[in-house]
């Protein structure tokens, strides 16, 4: 059997108040695909971020090709060829796509002089943006770029720089279905190359499909492998949380919007500056999730921002309760009980420097002081008490949001709007990068909410979450709504139909 590239053996690393890691150990074979999965907070960032010289470990020990290695810093883990791409997005919106992929390895002319190369650098990526079959000029400043597009560009970037192990820390969870697949097909053409990939995803269905082994991490120390005739759903799902999830989906109850009628929440004839000239209007009952579904770039988070203020629309009328509403800023629908859980949760559900009481209390502030001084008991006590209510592990208030894991930082979002009593609540990707077992307190928590009353809004690219926890679902396409199913009209033909501009 051949020696395995790389291994990582006892690795431990302890945050304050967390065992992040114990006694973990990894091994990597040349040409092949590890799935490195696990639960939020199983450890599996914490690791490959030791591996790629973000952060440093506490024990244990590293070896390439047999030879005992330390790395500390990413560059020294890219002059290796181990390359990283985050989760988060490290691109530069400030500069174009050519710049981002070539970022410090730009070519150069006139010798001494070395000066960039734009033409080559030009043309190079333009052949990596077609090979990744991005239809776009390498040209175009970055901060043009949908969320999908950018995360494309960063995978670019680490294919450019030649990996021999290449990292991808949920490479997928920005992209539409026809990136997705053209992304697990350059997977299949890297091997091929002789790149070894570490493959971390919580869409097991990826996992399945291109995995050669799935390493299982569960609470910070090794869960088991399994060879790749072993890898199934089933198989996966117990070793992650330890049990079998015999009810993912807190389902619809398909009656919410009978139930209390579609009057309480209405927005009507909403235009984003996006799609000015395709009008928005729908109705969301007290007590009701009404899921918006579409393909990326259909509109979806445009409604969403308007709705809650970010960005101002053309034209819009909003009413709840019969009661018509002045929305021109976050600040009045929060006023309002109009509350968001955007997309990009660490760059606009949190700040990830604060911890986590500070997050939650910050909208609210004014509940927690007196003559302009804040009550930091009475702080602390609502912080603890939302980490109790809906399970934020660690329940420590006092640690950063930066430390936690994508699981829990959702959690953090949603803990600081239910405590301000929610009237709406607009989740835009609602589990984006979160693991099975931490969506299904999610949809726990997002049926618990209709039930008591919030109009929920759940916008979604996973067909399995927008058909399991919707009461109704409404389909966009090119900024508009193409229709809105009934529970019993439910199926992913019926949503793929609506969602590419069919009829129902």
């Amino acid at each position: 059997m051949p020696e395995p590239i790389l291994q990582l053996s006892g690795i431990s690393k302890r945050f304050p108040g967390v065992v992040a890691l114990e006694k973990v150990s990894l091994e990597i074979y040349q040409s092949e695909v590890v799935a490195l999965i696990g639960e939020n907070g199983a450890g599996k960032s914490t690791l490959m971020k030791i591996l790629g010289g973000v952060i440093q470990r506490d024990a244990g020990a590293m070896r390439l090709d047999g030879t005992e290695i330390e790395i500390h810093s990413p560059r020294e883990a890219s002059s290796r060829r181990i390359e990283f791409i985050h989760q988060e997005l490290s691109v530069l919106d400030n500069l174009d796509v050519a710049a981002n992929i070539f970022l410090r390895r730009e070519p150069t002319r006139a010798g001494w002089l070395k000066l960039i190369d734009h033409r080559r650098l030009y043309r190079e990526a333009d052949a990596l943006l077609e090979k990744l079959g991005l239809d776009i000029s390498s040209r175009t400043p970055l901060a043009r770029l949908s969320l999908a597009q950018q995360q494309l560009v960063e995978i670019a970037r680490a294919i450019s720089a030649g990996a021999r192990i290449l990292i991808m820390d949920e490479p997928t969870s920005s992209l539409t279905l026809t990136e997705t697949r053209r992304l697990l097909e350059t997977v299949k053409d890297l091997k091929a190359h002789d790149v070894s990939i570490i493959y971390i995803s919580h869409r097991l269905h990826e996992v399945e499909e291109i995995a050669d082994r799935a390493v299982v991490l569960r609470d910070g120390r090794n869960a088991g492998s399994l060879a790749r005739s072993e890898i199934t759903r089933d198989r996966m799902v117990r070793m992650m949380v330890g049990r079998d999830l015999q009810e993912f989906f807190k389902s619809g109850s398909g009656n919410g919007s009978k139930k209390n009628g579609h009057d309480w929440f209405a927005v009507r004839n909403l235009r984003t500056l996006r799609y000015p000239n395709t009008p928005v209007s729908f109705n969301v009952s007290r007590g009701e999730v009404l899921g918006l579904a579409g393909l990326v770039g259909a509109g979806r988070t445009e409604v969403a921002r308007a709705i809650f203020g970010v960005d101002a629309p053309t034209e819009v009328e909003i009413a709840l309760a019969g009661k018509t509403l002045r929305v021109a800023s976050p600040q009045d629908a929060i006023s309002q009980g109009i509350y968001l859980v955007p997309e990009d949760r660490r760059l606009s559900g949190l700040i990830v420097d604060f911890n986590v009481r500070e997050n939650i209390s910050l909208p609210g502030l004014d509940r927690y002081s007196t003559a302009g001084l804040i009550n930091s008991a009475k702080e602390t006590s609502a912080a603890k008490e939302a980490c109790r209510s809906i399970n934020i592990k660690p329940p420590s208030p006092e640690m950063k949001a930066a430390n936690l894991s994508g699981g829990n930082q959702q959690k953090v979002v949603l803990a600081k709007w239910l405590a301000l009593s929610p009237k709406v609540l607009i989740f835009d990707e609602p589990t984006r990068g979160i693991d099975v077992g931490a969506k299904s307190e999610i949809y726990t928590l997002i049926r618990k909410l209709a039930g008591e009353g919030v109009s929920v809004i759940a916008i979604s690219s996973e067909m399995e979450e927008v058909l399991g926890i919707s009461d109704r679902i409404a389909v966009m396409h090119e900024g508009k709504i193409t229709g809105v199913l009934e529970r019993p009209q439910f199926s992913e033909e019926a949503v793929m139909r609506l969602a590419t501009g069919g009829e129902r």
